[in-house]
C-alpha cells in the first residue's frame, strides 16, 4: 500500500484535514475527529492527519463525563471488537487491522492494546513511520509505560534510528531496572549508536520526538508555537515570517493563511490580517468560516480604533465611531444570513440583534428557525418568549418559557433567567402562586439574582 507522506497529500484528502484542523481550533472534536478520520481511510500514511485525530480523541476523552465508569464501559464495548482485530491481524491482514485499531482508538484513545495493535499492524504493513509515530504520541501521554518504551525502541532500531533506540531503552531500564533483556537492548543500541557516524542520520534523529517523524518538521514546529497560549514579540515575528514563506510554498493551504491573520491581529495590524483573509476568501469563495473571521477581523478593527479615541480624550467621536460599529455589524450579519440561509448559528445571533432592535416579528422568525439546532434551542426558546412577552401575548410567551425551562436539566444562567422571565410572565398575568414557585427555582440557588430576593418578598408580602 503506497504510503502518502504528510507534506504530499491528495487535494481532496488536503482539504478535509484543513476543515478537520478548523473544527479542532473551534472545540468541534465530533466533526475534526470525523473529518481526520476520513484522511487517514483515504491515505494511511497521512501522518499529520493521524497526529491531530488522535490529539481530538484525546481532549475529547478527557472533556467527556463518567470517569472511570465511562472508562469501564469503554472498555467493555471495545473487548469483541479488539479480538476480531487480533485475529484480522494474525491473518496476516495488517491494513485492516490498522483501521480496526483506529475505530478502537476513537472510544479509548489511550488504550495500551489498541496502541500496540495499531502500531505493529502498520509495521506489518510497512508503514513504520506510522508505527513510529503512534506510539510517540502514546508515551507523551503515558511516559511510564514500559511495554510501550520497548517496542518504540525496536522499531526505532529497524528504522535505523539508533539515538532515539537508544533513548527509549533507556527509559525502559529506568522503568525495568532488573530486566536483563532491557539492559542487552540497551547495550546493543548503544554500540549501534555509537558507530552511527553520518551527520545526516545523527540531525534526523536529534530529540527522538514526534517532529522528526512528521516529514515536514517546520510545519509540525510552527503549529506547535502558533498554539501557544501566550506568545513573546520575538515569537509572534519568527511565526509570520515562517508563514508568509508556507503561504508562499502552499497558496492554498487556508491554515496557513488563517494562522497568520491571527497573528497579524495580535499585533493589532489589522489591515494586513484583513487582506490575508480576502486573498483566502478568493482562494475559496463562499467559505463561511473565512467570512465569519473575516467579520471578527473588521470588529476588532473597530474596538481598537475606539481604544484609541478614549484613550485620546475624544468621547465624541469614540461615541460615533461606536455607533458605525454597531451598524457594520448588523449588515454584515444580515448579508451573511443571506449568503448561509442554512447556518442555525447565524439565525440565531441575527435574531437577537433584531430583537435588541425591536423588531420583534423578524426576530421571531428567526428564532423559530435557529430553534432546530439542539445548541441554540434553549435559549432560542427563551428569546421567543420574550419577544411575545414584549408584545403582550402572555400564554404565547409562557409556553415558550416553560418549554425552555424543561428542557435545561441544570440551573446555569440561561435556565436562571428563563425562571426569571416566566415568573415575571406569570405575575403580569396574575398567576401569583405559579409565579412563585419559578422565582423559588432561582432563589434557592442563587439569592443575589437580579432583583429576585425583592420579588420573593413582593410576592410573598402579598399574600402569594
Amino acid at each position: 500500500m503506497p504510503e502518502a507522506t504528510s507534506d504530499k497529500p491528495s487535494k481532496k484528502a488536503r482539504d478535509l484535514f484543513n476543515k478537520g484542523f478548523g473544527a479542532l481550533e473551534r472545540g468541534q472534536l465530533d466533526y475534526a475527529i470525523n473529518m481526520f478520520y476520513t484522511c487517514i481511510q483515504m491515505e494511511p500514511g497521512y501522518l499529520q492527519a493521524r497526529k491531530f485525530l488522535r490529539a481530538a480523541e484525546i481532549q475529547r476523552g478527557k472533556q467527556a463525563r463518567g470517569g472511570w465508569l465511562r472508562k469501564a464501559q469503554a472498555l467493555l464495548k471495545g473487548l469483541p471488537k479488539y479480538g476480531s482485530a487480533m485475529a484480522t491481524f494474525r491473518a496476516g491482514k495488517a491494513e485492516q487491522a490498522m483501521m480496526a485499531a483506529e475505530e478502537l482508538l476513537k472510544d479509548d484513545p489511550l488504550n495500551r492494546k489498541y496502541v500496540l495493535l495499531l502500531a505493529r499492524a502498520a509495521d506489518a504493513a510497512g508503514m513504520p513511520d506510522v508505527a513510529i509515530q503512534t506510539l510517540e504520541l502514546a508515551r507523551e501521554q503515558e511516559p511510564d509505560d514500559a511495554e510501550l518504551a520497548k517496542l518504540a525502541g525496536e522499531l526505532y532500531l529497524k528504522a535505523g534510528r539508533t539515538s532515539a533506540a537508544r533513548a527509549a531503552f533507556e527509559r525502559l531500564v529506568e522503568l525495568r531496572p532488573h530486566d536483563l533483556e532491557a539492559m542487552r537492548a540497551l547495550k546493543n543500541a548503544m554500540a549501534l549508536d555509537s558507530m552511527a557516524t553520518d551527520g545526516w542520520a545523527r540531525a534526523q534523529e536529534k530529540g527522538g520526538t514526534y517532529r522528526e517523524i512528521i516529514k515536514d518538521t517546520k510545519e509540525a514546529t510552527l503549529l506547535e508555537q502558533e498554539s501557544k497560549a501566550v506568545k513573546s514579540e520575538r515569537d509572534v515575528e519568527a511565526l509570520i515570517a515562517e508563514l508568509r514563506a508556507k503561504v508562499q510554498q502552499e497558496p492554498e493551504n487556508l491554515n496557513y493563511r488563517r494562522a497568520l491573520a491571527r497573528l497579524y491581529a495580535q499585533k493589532k495590524q489589522f489591515d494586513e490580517a484583513i487582506g490575508v483573509i480576502q486573498e483566502a476568501q478568493a482562494i475559496s469563495p463562499g467559505d463561511p468560516e473565512l467570512d465569519q473571521q473575516l467579520s471578527a477581523l473588521q470588529v476588532q478593527k473597530y474596538d481598537e480604533a475606539i481604544a484609541q479615541l478614549e484613550a485620546a480624550g475624544d468621547a465624541a467621536q469614540a461615541q460615533a465611531k461606536k455607533a458605525e460599529r454597531d451598524e457594520f455589524v448588523f449588515r454584515n450579519l444580515e448579508e451573511r444570513v443571506k449568503r448561509y440561509p442554512n447556518d442555525l448559528r447565524l439565525r440565531f445571533e441575527w435574531g437577537a440583534m433584531l430583537f435588541e432592535r425591536g423588531a420583534l416579528n423578524e426576530a421571531i422568525q428567526q428564532f423559530q428557525l435557529s430553534q432546530r439546532n439542539l445548541k441554540y434551542r434553549p435559549e432560542s426558546l427563551l428569546y421567543l418568549g420574550l419577544c411575545f412577552k414584549q408584545k403582550k401575548q402572555y400564554d404565547l410567551a409562557v409556553d415558550q418559557l416553560q418549554m425552555a425551562r424543561s428542557e435545561i436539566m441544570v440551573m446555569n444562567d440561561v435556565k436562571k433567567r428563563v425562571c426569571y422571565e416566566l415568573g415575571d410572565t406569570l405575575e403580569r398575568m396574575d398567576r401569583k402562586k405559579e409565579a412563585i414557585e419559578c422565582y423559588k427555582q432561582v432563589y434557592q440557588v442563587d439569592i443575589g439574582y437580579r432583583d429576585i430576593a425583592q420579588r420573593m418578598e413582593r410576592v410573598y408580602g402579598s399574600g402569594g
